[in-house]
């Protein structure tokens, strides 16, 4: 069997005819789209230099980003239980990476904050993932570098759609 070089292969419907249905061709995009996202999102992972889990990777990122940040607030911004995020908190706690304050309005409330250094590691891994991407992103021809650019705009609205 001879092998199909990356760029070409192709699967489903779509795969086999370019009158392919447009149904056909959106679940053919789906599929590559969801694959090579997967293999993004893991390989970005592997960059980021840390021996957190990717879990706990995203909840610091999160409380650096959205912090002073209740626990139901979180979880719902990570979208996991209440039980998950109270977990993960207690753990990057421990680790000295964020720390819980009570709300001067309403002491009943806790907040989580990322320590200094929680910040630190949030934005040393980011910098790490971004210099990797770039590198590669760099060594593309400039009218990929462009797709590319269009494609992120595009990406955003996916995520950021209901």
């Amino acid at each position: 069997m001879t092998a199909v070089p990356r760029a070409n292969r192709t699967s489903g419907p779509s795969a086999t005819s370019a009158a392919g249905t447009a149904p056909a061709r959106t679940q053919d995009t789906a599929s590559r789209l969801q694959m090579v996202v997967t293999r993004l999102a893991r390989r970005m992972r592997q960059e980021a230099g840390s021996e957190m889990t990717p879990s706990q990777l995203s909840v610091l990122a999160s409380i650096h980003r959205h912090g002073p940040i209740t626990l139901g607030d979180l979880a719902a911004c990570e979208r996991v239980a209440p039980p998950t995020i109270t977990k993960v908190v207690g753990k990057l706690e421990a680790d000295g990476l964020v720390q819980r304050i009570t709300d001067a309005a309403d002491r009943r409330v806790v907040r989580v904050i990322a320590t200094t250094t929680g910040d630190r590691l949030v934005t040393s891994s980011r910098a790490r993932k971004v210099a990797w991407l770039e590198e590669r992103i760099e060594g593309l021809p400039a009218r990929d570098r462009g797709r590319l650019a269009g494609a992120v705009g595009v990406l955003e609205r996916l995520v950021d759609s209901p």
